[in-house]
């Protein structure tokens, strides 16, 4: 019998930091876990890219603390869900193949590893997969599961909506992905589900079904996002997407491309600190502490905790050699672009804004002003390719570290 724990800090930790919002209640939360039950808790997985990334620290943090505290914690891949896709906002999203799934989570246990201790030898984590259930389900057993939801229901969802606004097409298929994930919770027979505040519509479906096929309440946990300055998520369609496939120096720089004003929340979400070292934190900010030293600290807890230690040392001696050693007079940016190649006119002018023209951009490279990680480039018409390498780019006093997000 694995023994539960009602240890305070970690209470607290789990209904606090990074939390958005608890339902039924933080307070029937806190009640639950005081009470000395075992509890069920699950995050679903999407594996719809080879990697998991940054923003699945977030709630894995939580499964771990319910992992301390001697509760029983399920990290769900979705591998018959991922075949759909969770619906975007505006385009369908490219169909997978079973095999091409089962492809992108080969990596996926041991990059969670990182933060969950999946394989503790007193309460381990239990990995699972929905095509456990939904292979073996028949069209008569899907029916009698789509018949718990009405399609007004489904159209609340704010992405459906503006599918609608913009006469975007909305296939059958999206709106069984919800059902789908709502059906997990049943099969898992849980207490309590975790993920992304934006996931707060797949989860309530889930909660919904949980009462109406079990007779059970199951709490909700979601998690505060990191966003862009104008409120978007940051991920691979705003920017900011950090992979736990990037390489350190990448992972480093990306969080130091990070806006000022998201340090707070990202020590918050993204490191292992506790609340009141971030409250102090934004206070060193608040008192005029320059940002760079503290974005600094940032880059460096996330590639510790995303790769390890030594790497970590390594990406801020680089970080440190090429853009902090360098003359007081010269310029520092650093840019994540979303393509894998740019031609070197559109990045000086319009990416980099090195160059007010194009006819000034191609002046300086007549003049051997450009140079990529310190060859000089001598064509207008060069196309720089990014792929997964971060490259510096110099012209005269203004440097740049460009990378790619993945």
């Amino acid at each position: 019998m694995t023994k539960i724990l009602k240890d305070e800090k970690i209470i607290n930790r789990i209904l606090e930091k990074a939390t958005e919002q608890i339902l039924p209640s933080k307070e029937q939360l806190r009640e639950k876990l005081m009470s000395g039950q075992r509890l069920r808790i699950y995050q679903g997985f999407d594996p719809s890219a080879p990697s998991l990334h940054i923003g699945h620290t977030v709630m894995m943090r939580k499964l771990e603390d319910f992992r301390k505290l001697g509760h029983e914690v399920i990290f769900l891949i979705g591998d018959y869900t991922a075949m759909i896709g969770d619906p975007d906002k505006l385009a369908v999203r490219h169909k997978l193949s079973h095999e091409e799934v089962l492809e992108n989570v080969k990596q996926y246990t041991k990059q969670a590893s990182k933060i969950i201790d999946i394989d503790n030898k007193e309460n381990p984590v239990s990995v699972r997969y929905n095509g456990e259930w939904f292979s073996k389900m028949n069209f008569a057993d899907y029916i009698e599961l789509a018949s718990n939801f009405t399609v007004q229901e489904l159209l609340k969802r704010d992405m459906f909506q503006r599918r609608l606004d913009a006469e975007k097409p909305i296939f059958l298929s999206e709106f069984i992905y919800p059902t789908m994930q709502a059906y997990d919770s049943v099969m898992l027979d849980v207490d309590i589900e975790g993920g992304g505040n934006d996931q707060l519509f797949n989860m309530l479906a889930g909660r919904e079904l949980t009462l109406k096929l079990k007779g059970k309440e199951k709490f909700i946990i979601t998690c505060k996002l990191l966003t862009t300055a104008d409120g978007q998520k940051m991920g691979k369609s705003v920017g900011g997407a950090i992979s736990f496939t990037d390489k350190p120096t990448d992972i480093f720089g990306k969080v130091m491309a990070y806006p000022d004003q998201n340090l707070v929340r990202a020590f918050e979400l993204l490191t292992d600190i506790e609340m009141d070292e971030v409250a102090a934190i934004e206070k060193q900010l608040a008192d005029g502490v320059n940002p760079m030293e503290i974005k600094k600290r940032l880059a460096y807890e996330i590639t510790k905790i995303m790769i390890d230690q030594e790497s970590a040392d390594n990406a801020k001696k680089y970080f440190e050699d090429v853009f902090q050693k360098r003359s007081d007079n010269e310029d520092l940016s650093i840019v994540n672009l979303e393509t894998e190649s740019i031609n070197i006119i559109e990045l000086l002018t319009e990416k980099l804004q090195f160059a007010k023209s194009k006819s000034e951009a191609r002046r300086l490279i007549e003049q051997k002003a450009v140079r990529i990680d310190d060859q000089p480039i001598d064509d207008p018409n060069f196309l720089v390719s990014l792929g997964n390498e971060a490259k510096i780019v110099r012209v005269g006093k203004k440097v740049s570290k460009i990378t790619r997000n993945s």
